[in-house]
């Protein structure tokens, strides 16, 4: 990987040659200030180099990107054994637990906890071992430029630090909506390092925001509810021990987000989900791997949120050593079913049935009074006075949108086998771009019978969302024209990028949104003279017509509907209109 600049100048100020008068300090700015503050990015450019100084046989401090700012994306590749390059953690057989910090750089905990916990492993204080067993890729910020958008209240309902970062990037993407679509650079950054990695865990480090209670924590994992049937178990596990683990050191952990069913009203409840793929517990699952989203409350202090997020990175590294193995092969077995998908069902979203079960929350008394202010109904916590919530939750999840793929794989014509080319390239996704043109291709084809486009923008995109089917029918398909084969051990990310409804699919963030616009038309003086050729000339047409005059009121009474009618049977009618311009095949070309 190319070193930046500022990296190169670190690591020569600092060489290899470890000797005890040169010793590093290898402290945090949070740590000397008893966890009030948190240091700037400059402190880990230096803590990066420092680490690989202190530790030359253990730690390697690497550059995966740059940031649109220009600051560099910096990770800290960790292994007992000094196994630092992609190639060779494979040929050991290792598993590789990736854990980031900072993807919204207001909630910092991660860093200044991972950093911690690293010293104490790498002096044998914690989770001895560990670091023989796995490699460690520690990226302690993502969001390098939100971080260093420093400020006192950037996190207005948090406690602490003192001063914090922001939660999107300089370009304002928020990168936990980013995994499919990867429009950040930061994100594309991220993927390349995944890629080359392939990380057994991927480990996500936030802090939550909402109401006041007394649970200081919520560790989600999947593949839980979605993803490979089989490799559930192992996320599973994973969670189940990562949460006995920090229970055991005095933490009340979740396995769901605990946000209100309604919003501000605690006896609502809760409901766990399944994440859509945009946000990274609903994207890793479909590379039939693991990733782990921690969670602390925002309404505890920064010391004691560093604590927990500590506790909980030290064993997501216990836990990963223990059965790692085991979890590395069940993953690799995953792949295999997925290399034989096509033809299968596969769901593209999930939902939260109303099955219910009432459970003990350790909240606080509260109080829900009109507010002079807004006129809503406003809840007060008392925080002097714990409380046992009785609430109801609901946890049973079930695919919802479930669809056959398609017994080969898809075509993106060639017209958009640049766009979507780069988008796959980015997930490690395999395809092959064809040399020769298909004068006629038995596929299947996608018109939506209605197209509704997001109102406003999110995340720089206009939203699609269609309702259609899947049709048989021959196309010509051109040379340059792209196959996605769903055989493929990212079989179900795959899908889910290129089935129309799925939810983060390249038509939802709006990549085609093109062919829903209509570009050519009939002026209505010509749509006149073309309906009443067509009413003489086809006596099914004409019946059909009377029938919508008769049936449908508001066709009656829309003219241009009316016209439009005729319009859309006239050889002048765009048959590309809303036509999904990417084809399903059952063979390979």
């Amino acid at each position: 990987m190319i070193r930046s600049a500022v990296l190169l100048a670190v690591l020569a100020a600092f060489p290899l040659s470890h000797t005890a008068h040169a010793a590093p300090d290898l402290s945090t700015v949070s740590e000397r200030s008893g966890f009030q503050a948190t240091g700037r990015y400059d402190e880990v450019i230096k803590l990066c180099g420092d680490f690989q100084k202190a530790y030359p046989k253990q730690v390697r401090c690497t550059e995966f990107g740059r940031t649109p700012e220009g600051r560099p994306m910096l990770a800290l590749i960790v292994n007992g054994k000094g196994v630092f390059t992609p190639a060779a953690a494979q040929k050991a057989g290792l598993p590789v637990t990736l854990i980031q910090g900072g993807i919204h750089a207001g909630e910092i905990d991660g860093k200044d906890a991972g950093f911690l916990a690293l010293r104490e492993t790498l002096d044998g204080k914690l989770a001895r071992g560990a670091l023989e067993k796995q490699v460690l890729v520690f990226v302690p910020v993502f969001n390098v430029d939100g971080h260093e958008r420093f400020g006192k209240w950037n996190r207005p309902n948090q406690r602490g630090p003192v001063e914090m970062g922001w939660r999107t990037t300089a370009q304002n993407f928020n990168l936990n909506r980013d995994y499919v679509k990867a429009d950040a650079p930061e994100m594309q950054a991220m993927l390349k390092l995944v890629n080359a990695w392939d990380p057994l865990t991927y480990v996500d480090l936030h802090v939550t925001d909402g109401a006041k209670f007394q649970h200081d924590v919520s560790i989600q994992v999947e593949p839980v509810y979605s993803g490979d049937p089989e490799f559930r178990k192992a996320g599973l596990a994973l969670r189940t021990g990562v949460i006995a683990d920090i229970a055991r050191q005095g933490s009340t952990p979740q396995s769901y987000y605990m946000s209100f069913a309604k919003t501000d009203d605690p006896m609502s409840g809760f409901v766990d989900s399944v994440s859509d793929p945009r946000f990274s517990t609903g994207y890793f699952q479909l590379r039939n791997r693991m990733a782990l989203l921690v969670e602390t409350h925002s309404w505890k202090d920064y010391p004691t949120r560093v604590r927990v997020t500590h506790n909980t990175v030290i064993s997501i590294l216990e836990q990963v050593a223990k059965h790692g193995a085991d979890w590395q092969a069940a993953a690799k077995a995953a792949d295999a079913r997925a290399a034989t998908l096509a033809g299968g069902e596969v769901a593209l979203t999930y939902r939260t049935t109303d099955k219910t079960q009432m459970v003990d929350f350790n909240g606080y008394e509260f109080t829900r009074t009109q507010s002079d202010i807004s006129g809503m109904l406003m809840t007060r916590y008392d925080e002097s006075k714990p409380q046992v919530w009785r609430v109801p939750l609901r946890e049973e999840v079930v695919a919802d949108k479930v669809i056959a793929a398609p017994r080969a794989g898809y075509i993106v014509p060639a017209a958009y086998a640049d766009i979507v080319a780069q988008k796959l390239a980015l997930h490690g996704i395999s395809f092959k771009k064809l040399a020769k043109p298909v004068a006629k291709l038995e596929a299947e084809t996608f018109r939506a019978d209605k197209a509704t486009f997001g109102a406003t923008s999110f995340e720089s995109h206009q939203r699609l969302t269609v309702e259609g089917n899947w049709k048989p029918e021959a196309r010509a398909v051109l040379a340059g024209s792209l196959f996605v084969p769903v055989n493929q051990p990212k079989a179900r990310l795959v899908v889910a990028m290129l089935e129309p409804q799925a939810p983060d699919s390249l038509l939802a963030w709006g990549f085609f949104n093109n062919a829903y616009e209509r570009k050519e038309y009939m002026e209505e003086y010509v749509a006149e003279d073309v309906a009443r050729e067509q009413l003489a000339a086809d006596p099914a047409v004409a019946a059909e017509f009377k029938r919508r005059l008769e049936t449908d009121p508001a066709f009656a009474r829309n003219p241009h509907a009316r016209l439009e009618f005729f319009a859309q049977r006239h050889a002048s009618w765009d048959e590309r209109f809303r036509l999904y311009p990417v084809l399903r095949t059952n063979v390979a070309p």
